[in-house]
């Protein structure tokens, strides 16, 4: 049977044949530890003395609400093995972002530039806009080939591959246009907070949404590629069909012919249709390594 009493002590029976003594009687011991409730516990097997302080009630926008301290979960147990912060004496700060109330942002030891140093590269977002046609899909693949064989780790978003799952509740109007864009930039974000090379490939249209996506991540982790292909080339190609039917006005709002593509202004990179030069996908991706070699993305 184990109890404990007092500040930091612990008074407990252990079998004497711990201490040298007749194996047939027990001995009262006491062990004095001034180590955090997580390490009194893990060393003695009992729970920690202070995990009835880990909720305590709170009045959130008028209603009671349970607010917990660092380091425990709702049942009151220890859920780290960092001592630190289990004091009690540092409250999380809560706050509200959009119509999300009475959140808080719980940050980790373990950071981005660990990741980066464990993955050998620089998380960043690749953003390839342009008009359909213009060969986005085609160069997020080429690319996403070249640095798989130089041993870096990438991902790519997919404008129509997203909306088969994550978007497919949004349709090609402008405000959900803008939503699918900044849905895909949010998960881009995390994406290269992880150490990868977010490779993300969609029209995206207007400048405002983009630039949108270039805010949420530091200077220098979003590199912006305009793939500068004129309408006639991208019809003409049409590898979907969807020109055609814009042009029979069975598609509405349809980019290039009755809605608007605004090109970038200042982009990292610009791959243009010269006259049927230039325009291997593999040569376009080894233009787009090369500035990621030259610019430290492809090293810790």
């Amino acid at each position: 049977m184990t109890s404990a009493i007092g500040n930091g002590s612990f008074f407990y029976r252990t079998p004497s044949k711990f201490d040298g003594a007749d194996t047939s009687s027990e001995k009262l011991g006491v062990l004095k530890l001034r180590a955090c409730n997580f390490c009194r516990a893990k060393l003695l097997g009992l729970p920690p003395l202070r995990a009835m302080e880990a909720s305590r009630t709170s009045h959130i926008n008028g209603k009671a609400e349970n607010v917990h301290q660092p380091g425990y979960n709702s049942n009151g147990q220890v859920t780290a093995n960092d001592c630190r912060g289990f004091s009690g004496k540092s409250i999380p700060r809560i706050s509200t972002n959009g119509n999300s109330t009475n959140i808080v942002w719980h940050k980790c030891s373990v950071e981005k530039s660990d990741r980066e140093e464990l993955l050998q590269q620089r998380g960043c977002v690749i953003w390839i806009t342009g008009l359909s046609g213009s060969g986005k899909s085609t160069l997020a693949c080429a690319l996403s080939r070249g640095l798989h064989a130089r041993g870096k780790l990438t991902y790519i978003l997919d404008g129509d591959n997203v909306r088969h799952g994550l978007n497919r509740d949004l349709s090609f109007g402008a405000e959900d246009r803008a939503e699918n864009i900044r849905r895909i930039g949010e998960v881009a974000k995390l994406l290269a907070d992880a150490g990868v090379i977010c490779i993300a490939s969609l029209i995206s249209p207007y400048r405002k949404e983009r630039d949108a996506c270039r805010a949420l991540l530091p200077e220098g982790d979003f590199i912006e590629v305009f793939m500068d292909v004129p309408l006639r080339v991208c019809e003409a190609r049409d590898p979907k069909g969807l020109y055609k039917l814009a042009r029979a006005g069975k598609i509405k709002g349809f980019t290039g012919i009755d809605d608007p593509y605004e090109p970038p202004l200042k982009s990292e990179i610009v791959l243009r249709q010269n006259q049927g030069l230039c325009d291997s996908p593999n040569d376009l991706a080894d233009v787009v390594i090369s500035y990621l070699d030259k610019n430290g993305y492809l090293k810790a």
